[in-house]
């Protein structure tokens, strides 16, 4: 177990990649001692927090290299994902481009398909984003570390 700031034990460590600019309000990532990562909702930003792609195909594709980046800085592979939730803010576009999203998550997360869920929302914090994407990952050789 680890401590917090203010020495109260915690059975969690907090998730964020080499290189990423710091988080503000939230971590992304929380590993439990179990193994269980939860990813906090990845949107398509860069890892200093910019939109390089405003489309949707293009912020899907980074949201997703985004989860498998803070899953490998666990110690996990795209194979542990369990769990995949996605915010989306154009029901219409996200059907008429199912090909290009299958290809695009393939391309990123390869042939591993987990339980997921697909939720249409009015708006989504970051003004420039098109989707937010959490997941849930069990990491057996984080629970063994």
């Amino acid at each position: 177990m680890a401590l917090c700031k203010i020495g109260q034990r915690v059975a969690h460590r907090i998730i964020d990649p080499d290189g990423w600019a710091p988080a503000k309000g939230y971590a992304n990532g929380v590993l439990t001692e179990d193994g269980v990562l939860f990813v906090g909702g990845q949107i398509g930003w860069t890892a200093d927090q910019r939109f390089e792609e405003h489309d949707f195909i293009g912020q899907m594709t980074q949201a997703l290299k985004n989860i498998r980046e803070v899953i490998e800085s666990a110690g996990g592979t795209a194979s542990d994902i369990t769990r995949l939730t996605w915010y989306i803010i154009d029901k219409k576009e996200y059907l008429a481009r199912q090909g290009e999203i299958g290809a695009a998550y393939r391309s990123v997360l390869g042939r591993h398909f987990p339980a997921m869920s697909v939720v249409v929302v009015s708006g989504l914090i970051e003004d420039d984003a098109l989707l937010e994407i959490e997941a849930t990952a069990v990491i057996k050789s984080a629970a063994r570390a």
